[in-house]
């Protein structure tokens, strides 16, 4: 994995929603021997009863608030908030494409490398903790894509990442897919695997 390329890259912004967010994405590097070894990413699954995107995958973070002094520092505030991350202890190197979002929020993702330990959640916000290897989210057979007409975004791809009990989709989806296509040599097909109706459901 190569996240000079995050440094490298130069992230483009938005400055029209209504809100910004800030999301971090959490390197870890595993030593000790497991089913994959090397670099994993940390994800949250978000609380059930939370009132946006409950249950789904996501990145630590949320909305900027006044005490921050800029966005780097919302995202390390709320990965502290949510799972319990020192600041100190995660080393920024960089950011990625801000992305727009239904609630009407520009979110910024930044990643940093994190120490390998034990994460304990919020409950009030985040229900598990949850690390999934690189090796796992760039295996084919774990990848599938769908093309649809969405009632904000118009036309586009929606991106779905199946690891074990778990699928990365949605805004956590777009963000995974510029991270592995800048960190990795994964790409994402030149063709999604379906395409379906506006009002289809949404297959997780």
């Amino acid at each position: 994995m190569h996240l000079a390329r995050v440094a490298e890259h130069a992230a483009t912004g938005v400055t029209d929603e209504q809100r910004d967010a800030a999301v971090l994405v959490p390197v870890i590097t595993r030593e000790r021997p497991d089913d994959y070894g090397g670099a994993h990413l940390l994800f949250t699954k978000r609380a059930d009863h939370l009132g946006e995107h409950p249950g789904q995958m996501s990145f630590p973070g949320g909305g900027r608030e006044p005490i921050d002094d800029d966005l780097t520092a919302t995202a390390l505030r709320e990965a502290d908030e949510e799972i319990g991350l020192d600041p100190d202890t995660a080393e920024v190197v960089g950011r990625l494409d801000d992305i727009r979002t239904i609630t009407r929020y520009a979110v910024r993702p930044f990643v940093a490398r994190v120490p390998d330990r034990e994460y304990v959640p919020d409950e009030h916000e985040v229900a598990e903790v949850v690390v999934l290897p690189i090796a796992a989210l760039t295996d084919p057979n774990n990848y599938d894509s769908e093309r649809r007409d969405h009632p904000h975004y118009g036309d586009i791809r929606l991106h779905f990442f199946r690891v074990g009990d778990y699928v990365v989709w949605g805004a956590t989806g777009r963000i995974l897919v510029q991270f592995l296509e800048l960190t990795t040599d994964w790409r994402v097909p030149d063709d999604p695997d379906r395409v379906v109706d506006s009002d289809a459901d949404f297959p997780v």
